[in-house]
């Protein structure tokens, strides 16, 4: 994306938050729980809504499993946004409160150093030559609940590759993969669209084919123990309406 229109996109999305909820005469400190998935655009948009509205956004990263875990344990948070299934999770059990909204998803895909080939993942059985042919793959550890981890690591089950595949591959803690192909550490690379886009030296080779494909959602709601409900509300609306919208797409989500 060219620096020029980079400029007319956070300026849109700036004139579209003055329409939200909240002024700086009513400032508050939103804190913010949501998965590491989600930095690269919220880096983004927190300040614009911050400029916008007076609020201050104090936002909380990590693998999406040990945020809710945080959360069952007892922290809180103003703004919790994990993936749909965990959020359901959460609601059940009373640490959110209203309605869970969808704010972006991303699917889980395959990266490879910038200016290589591209291999062909094209269909199931390409995905699996691909994998086969590849000197190394790195993903993050499932033992550890990394999403893309744990997706992968069933694809590899469901193509019957487990074994083959052990002695190249790579695991890492949390969203590491890219950066590791962009060193040139390993061939290729397992991770969210999101986590991929954004780092300089990878291209996004594409999703995980047919039926192997996984979707990420990632829900927000404001948390049932949150003095600033108005302000988180506030913030909701604005990641989940069209303002936000270009700037997800432009770090490989899809809006809503």
């Amino acid at each position: 994306m060219s620096k020029r229109l980079s400029s007319l996109l956070t300026a849109a999305v700036a004139l579209a938050v003055l329409a939200l909820p909240g002024t700086a005469a009513n400032a508050a400190e939103i804190k913010v729980m949501t998965s590491v998935a989600l930095k690269s655009a919220l880096d983004e948009l927190a300040p614009v809504f911050e400029k916008a509205t007076g609020h201050k956004l104090t936002i909380s990263y990590d693998l999406a499993a040990v945020q809710k875990k945080r959360i069952l344990d007892g922290e809180t948070a103003d703004v919790i946004m994990l993936t749909r299934a965990m959020m359901e999770d959460l609601q059940k059990q009373s640490k959110v409160a209203g309605d869970l909204r969808n704010a972006a998803g991303t699917p889980v895909a395959i990266a490879a150093k910038a200016g290589a080939p591209k291999p062909d993942i094209t269909t199931v059985e390409a995905l699996k030559k691909t994998l086969l042919a590849a000197r190394s793959i790195v993903y993050a550890d499932p033992a550890k609940g990394g999403l893309s981890g744990v997706v992968f690591a069933r694809a590899l089950e469901r193509l019957g590759i487990v074994d083959q595949m052990k002695g190249k591959t790579i695991l890492v803690p949390g969203a590491q993969a890219s950066d590791m192909v962009a060193k040139g550490e390993a061939e290729l690379g397992v991770g969210q669209a999101s986590e991929i886009v954004p780092v300089a030296g990878v291209q996004l080779v594409g999703p995980l084919p047919g039926e192997l494909a996984s979707m990420t959602r990632f829900t927000a709601a404001v948390g049932s123990a949150s003095k600033s409900a108005d302000a988180a509300k506030a913030f909701i609306d604005f990641l989940t309406g069209p303002q936000a919208a270009p700037k997800l797409r432009a770090k490989g989500f899809e809006p809503g």
